[in-house]
């Protein structure tokens, strides 16, 4: 007598009934009327569906929003500045002035405009107070948007304190305290140049409008 296996068919949406009894290896198979659904067919359906839908947008419209931080961020602009007493950088560094007055003109020959300033007792140091520490009062900055050649100038001038900040404009960047400035002249001068003149300065200083 032959053996016979019977095979689970439900999944394929049938119904098993008894074999016939002449042969009990053929079991007679009738359809279901809703077979069973298949599993890649599966979709969200109802208010899941719709609620899924309305906060992934929501989602992608919040994502795309400037928070009020960040609008501030971009308004603010990086301000380098190198500083040190007034002395030293207005009356005894050698090269200060034919470095600023060269980088003036170039910048007048290729229509560009100026980026940077000189500022005596500027109010930016009241926020470096590690700064102020070691500095000598009066004293005045070089500040510029440029803080390639900040660097640049740091190396030239060698004594001085090197830092960068934030501000909103330039008004705020180059805010300056009163202050009145003296230098003694030296009884000898041996230089093979003549004496830096007082006041050499003036066309590097803001402009009247950003002063307070």
């Amino acid at each position: 007598m032959f053996g016979c296996t019977t095979l689970n068919l439900g999944c394929l949406g049938g119904v098993m009934l008894n074999a016939p009894a002449h042969n009990p290896c053929k079991p007679f198979l009738i359809p279901s009327k809703k077979p069973l659904p298949l599993l890649n067919s599966w979709k969200p359906i109802g208010s899941w569906k719709s609620s899924f839908s309305v906060k992934t947008a929501v989602a992608a419209v919040d994502s795309s929003d400037p928070t009020e931080t960040e609008e501030q961020a971009e308004k603010k602009k990086t301000y380098h500045f190198l500083v040190a007493n007034a002395k030293f950088m207005l009356d005894e560094e050698e090269h200060f002035k034919e470095l600023l007055a060269e980088r003036l003109r170039l910048y007048g020959e290729r229509d560009k405009e100026q980026d940077f300033w000189l500022v005596t007792e500027p109010k930016f140091l009241d926020n470096f107070p590690n700064i102020t520490k070691r500095l000598k009062r009066p004293a005045v900055a070089l500040v510029s948007t440029n803080g390639t050649w900040i660097k640049f100038m740091k190396l030239r001038l060698d004594r001085v304190l090197q830092h960068s900040f934030e501000a909103e404009n330039l008004e705020e960047a180059l805010a300056s305290n009163p202050v009145n400035l003296e230098f003694e002249k030296p009884e000898n001068w041996t230089a093979p140049y003549p004496k830096y003149e007082y006041g050499w300065w003036e066309p590097f200083l803001p402009p009247k409008t950003s002063s307070v």
